[in-house]
């Protein structure tokens, strides 16, 4: 595919997204939990567009058992100790989170306090402008992974995406993706969604996407704000059902958690992780 052709491919994808976001996404007021026999029409157009499985409302609360699964335990503040980060492996192991996703200095200490847990290692790359070159991010790549990490959220390069240099967005998403496969780990691209407006998300998702990423992410927690249930259902509806979608960035409580949840994330990067489970245990 040549640039023209990415061009025209992403601003096609950006209008039938936008147009698709006109359509009414959430459940109407009468639903009463039973969507897939009230909404017929809605669940029928859902599969005809590529779903091989639909779920109800019923989903959320029958996920409660597994909501510590759902969490990548973050903490990414740039004065985090050794301590703190043993603290958070130490938690992670015991209530059975995602994953611990720390700086990429910690990567080591954390792969090491989690051996023999189900726990993964993630950390960030390019982390938290997306501004440095995509041969810099392959380096930081490459070393994480040598260290133990499985999982990479790297940051696309916004200031290209506002730009219209999509071929230089998806490149550099590949290159990170290319390194991080070779070594057994998945990509989380993250899009800080609150730099874009919702013609950029679509595209930049749907860059994440060719460029073979495991899941587009909202945001680093750093920027001007954090995830939306719009942003998260838009990103949702760009990638389909079978690319994970994180959202991250002020999620603090379990209700904000089961509103991602509905709005179509399959994982959630929190600092307030401990508390979200135990809200739910309660």
């Amino acid at each position: 595919m040549d640039s023209a052709q990415l061009q025209q491919l992403v601003a096609e994808i950006g209008e039938e997204i936008l147009a698709r976001l006109g359509r009414p996404q959430n459940c109407c007021a009468t639903c009463a939990q039973t969507c897939t026999e009230a909404c017929a029409a809605r669940t029928q157009e859902i599969i005809g567009a590529g779903a091989d499985r639909v779920s109800s409302c019923q989903r959320v609360a029958g996920a409660e058992p597994g909501i510590a699964r759902l969490i990548d335990h973050t903490l990414l503040k740039p004065e985090a100790t050794r301590e703190q980060v043993v603290a958070l492996c130490r938690e992670a192991r015991q209530f059975g989170f995602a994953s611990v996703c720390i700086n990429p200095y910690w990567v080591a200490t954390a792969a090491a306090e989690l051996a023999g847990s189900a726990v993964k290692v993630c950390t960030v790359v390019g982390f938290p402008l997306g501004a440095t070159t995509t041969r810099v991010k392959m380096a930081e790549t490459e070393e994480a992974v040598r260290s133990g990490a499985q999982e990479i959220d790297m940051v696309i390069n916004v200031g290209a995406l506002r730009s219209g240099d999509y071929d230089a967005v998806k490149g550099d998403i590949q290159g990170v993706v290319e390194v991080a496969h070779r070594g057994g780990a998945l990509v989380k691209t993250i899009l800080e969604t609150a730099l874009l407006d919702d013609n950029q998300k679509a595209i930049a998702c749907t860059l994440a996407k060719l460029a073979g990423a495991d899941f587009v992410k909202t945001s680093t927690g750093f920027g001007p704000a954090g995830a939306t249930v719009h942003d998260v259902a838009l990103m949702r509806l760009t990638v389909g059902p079978a690319m994970g979608v994180k959202a991250a960035g002020g999620i603090r409580t379990l209700e904000d958690l089961r509103r991602m949840v509905e709005a179509g994330a399959t994982r959630i990067g929190a600092s307030a992780s401990v508390k979200i489970v135990e809200a739910a245990a309660a």
